[in-house]
């Protein structure tokens, strides 16, 4: 995987994914900040909303009918001033006189302005500030704004109930793809960036449909209504105030541009100091190991230093397209202001109406700044859903055909007929392997790393489909059989530990949930797993987070052969179970692993061949082929590769085997197991760790069969090999 943040998305002919550095950023936990295609993505994301038709028509009838109070209450509460003003000049003038003959005089007297003012105000002569009236509207006005407010509570109310169902239904079409996708898809991506896409986009895409959508709606409708109440008032003043929309839209574009690449730089440091973080809490033991606490706080302090740099410009940078638009609509309201108060001076219109208008303009450039606001996070709403919609559009597993089921239990008889196997279609993995494990045997497969052991087993699952050839268990072809159907019929043990975050119990049970505390403890006995939990203060109560922290490495590896023992396969799998443990805890998970096939197929796949020495058959690969197959005993006498493996792994064989034999009297002597199952003393002599395996073995013959032509010590006896 590319970890270069500055690297360019690469896209093989097979669809290998290969991180760019806007994954990384995602994976850090920041959102996407532009679609690739967001039109189409905008269309399908309000596709999702298609299920709330009637709830989105509920909210936008709201929206509609607030923002139309709204915009009318100022041409209300400007007839309040017209109320005021009225009064202060009718008070000023002679009681029961004329207003015409007061106009009339006041033109005789060339004093046209005031003639014009009061032939444009409702004046009564004589008569003050009508405060029933003035009351009347003001109490018009408050109610206006009060209902408009209960409208949008009830729209944001409706909206983020719709929303969440949306986003709920989402999560589970999302939870759902995931268990139909392919192993290789997530072979191909970064854990981060798959969890992103689920947990960062989605709340990012419930963000953007809950704020972006109700006040985008809103805004362009308040900008609307208000540009037609302008007019309304005064087309004159309305054209002056739209000369501030280009000069906003100018420094919004200069601004914006400049911030948005300062922004970029602030992600890309984030993400820097983020990984940087995270390696050193991930390998804070190391670091401490090694005694690099002052390096890699000198490499924090630099990382925080590029963020600090970066963040501080963008922010400044960012920081100013606020006061500059507000520059802008300073300006607006001043020559609105001048302008205004000229039309009033010359009775052109009413000051109420003058008034009115002012605070249209002070409110007309306040649902532009918003869209502008919500027009990015929209932007990154979109995003995200265009990486969720990368998910959802993934291709599947290939649906089962379903021909054949199996019994609750079958005898376990594995078969494989010519199978092929390839990753990507130019590269051969495995070929034509055929062999076949009999029932309650256990088969070893060994080799170097890349041979294609873990592959082999996979294939088994159906984790990967195989290319050519055929599965058999029980004499039914596997691609027969429902996924579901095949692995509930096998176990499988893995090389790393991995627990659920509960209780010890909690985690033994998830290999079948219907089974009893009793059935848990019998199997935890089973396993080695009873002597250590009773131990704990809490006993199987005992809470262990998804790490194990609580217990160590070797106790986890029991609990998931536990785990794998309460589910009763009829076939199981073990991929370098004890790799991860010390030589004593090695042989008490020999012994467990031991119960645990007892009556069942086994594969087993181990580096250490001291574990695999009494299996039945042991599959030597290489380069996807089985190269050699037999006992243990015949591939030595064979001194072929396997022979090879051994010699070089065992040359103090004798040392490794006198201590294996006094762990296992050890254990034997001191252990306290009731009713396990398990052999007691002579554990060291029949053991899985055995030292006399000549003399204790069964001498008959492998029980595979393999189509491959050459001999046990015919396989590659070029002494150049690596072992």
């Amino acid at each position: 995987m590319a970890n270069d943040t500055s690297t360019e998305a690469v896209v093989t002919a097979d669809d290998e994914y290969i991180p760019t550095g806007d994954d990384l950023e995602a994976a850090g936990g920041t959102p996407p900040r532009k679609a690739k295609h967001f039109w189409p993505s905008v269309k399908r994301l309000f596709g999702l909303m298609s299920r709330e038709k009637l709830g989105l028509f509920n909210v936008v009838a709201l929206v509609v009918g607030s923002v139309v109070l709204t915009v009318i209450a100022p041409k209300v509460l400007g007839k309040a001033m017209d109320v005021v003003y009225s009064g202060v000049i009718g008070a000023q003038l002679p009681a029961g006189a004329n207003i015409d003959d007061i106009i009339a005089g006041a033109r005789a007297h060339r004093r046209d302005d005031f003639a014009d003012m009061l032939a444009t105000a409702d004046v009564v002569p004589g008569q003050g500030i009508d405060f029933t009236a003035l009351g009347q509207i003001i109490i018009i006005v408050l109610l206006m704004y009060l209902v408009a407010s209960m409208l949008m509570w009830a729209q944001g109310y409706i909206l983020n109930a719709l929303v969440m169902r949306v986003v709920y239904r989402l999560r589970e079409d999302i939870e759902r793809k995931i268990n139909r996708l392919p192993l290789r898809y997530f072979d191909t991506r970064q854990r981060g960036d798959v969890m992103s896409r689920v947990t960062n986009d989605v709340d990012n895409i419930q963000q953007a449909l809950q704020q972006a959508f109700s006040q985008l709606v809103q805004s362009a409708l308040t900008i609307i209504g208000i540009g037609v109440m302008m007019f309304v008032v005064s087309w004159q003043l309305a054209l002056l105030a739209l000369i501030a929309l280009p000069l906003s839209a100018i420094i919004a574009g200069v601004i914006g541009t400049r911030s948005q690449k300062l922004f970029k730089a602030q992600w890309k440091h984030t993400g820097e100091v983020n990984g940087h973080v995270e390696e050193s809490f991930s390998g804070l033991d190391i670091v401490r190991a090694f005694g690099r606490g002052e390096v890699m706080l000198e490499e924090f302090d630099r990382r925080n230093e590029s963020l600090y740099k970066a963040s501080a410009g963008a922010q400044f940078v960012s920081g100013m397209i606020m006061p500059s638009m507000q520059f802008v609509s300073y300006l607006s309201y001043v020559l609105i202001a001048v302008a205004g108060g000229l039309k009033v001076a010359t009775g052109q219109m009413t000051l109420g109406d003058a008034t009115a208008f002012i605070q249209y303009s002070r409110e007309f450039s306040q649902p532009i700044s918003e869209m502008a606001g919500v027009a990015n996070m929209l932007q990154s709403g979109v995003a995200s859903a265009e990486r969720t919609f990368e998910l959802l559009d993934a291709e599947e597993e290939d649906p089962d055909e379903v021909s054949q089921t199996l019994p609750p239990r079958t005898p376990g008889k594995v078969e494989f007929s010519e199978v092929s196997f390839r990753y990507t279609p130019e590269t051969p993995l495995i070929e034509k392997v055929s062999f076949t494990a009999e029932p309650g045997h256990t088969v070893a497969i060994v080799g170097p790393t890349g041979a294609g052991k873990t592959t082999l087993v996979n294939l088994v699952m159906r984790l990967y489909e195989i290319t050519g050839g055929a599965i058999f268990l029980d004499g039914i072809d596997t691609r027969d059989l429902s996924r579901a159907d095949l692995r509930s019929h096998v176990g499988m043990v893995l090389q790393d530990a991995w627990l659920f975050e509960g209780s010890i119990a909690d985690n033994i049970r998830y290999g079948r949930l219907s089974a009893t505390d009793e059935e848990v403890g019998a199997a935890a006995k089973a396993t080695m797993v009873d002597r250590f939990v009773r131990q704990l203060p809490d006993g199987y109560d005992t809470v262990i987070d998804s790490d194990g922290g609580s217990v160590s490495a070797g106790e986890r590896q029991l609990i998931t052969i536990a785990r794998a023992f309460l589910a009763d396969p009829s076939l199981l799998i073990l991929d370098e179970a004890t790799s991860s443990v010390d030589t004593r805890t090695e042989v008490l998970v020999q012994q467990a692993m031991a119960a645990l096939r007892t009556d069942r197929t086994s594969f087993v796949i181990a580096h250490r061949l001291s574990t695999i020495r009494d299996a039945d058959t042991i599959l030597v690969m290489e380069n996807g082929a089985i190269v050699e197959h037999g006992s243990h005993e015949d591939l030595l006498a064979a001194e072929g590769a396997y022979h090879r493996l051994y010699t070089s792994q065992f040359r103090g064989e004798d040392a490794e085997e006198q201590f294996t034999a006094e762990v296992l009297a050890e254990t034997a002597a001191g252990a306290v197991v009731e009713d396990s199952g398990i052999a007691d003393g002579d554990a060291g002599e029949d053991g899985p760790a055995d030292g006399g395996g000549d003399d204790t073995r069964d001498s008959a013959g492998p029980t595979a069969e393999t189509s491959d032509s050459s001999s046990a010590g015919s396989a590659n006896d070029d002494p150049t090999r690596p072992a």
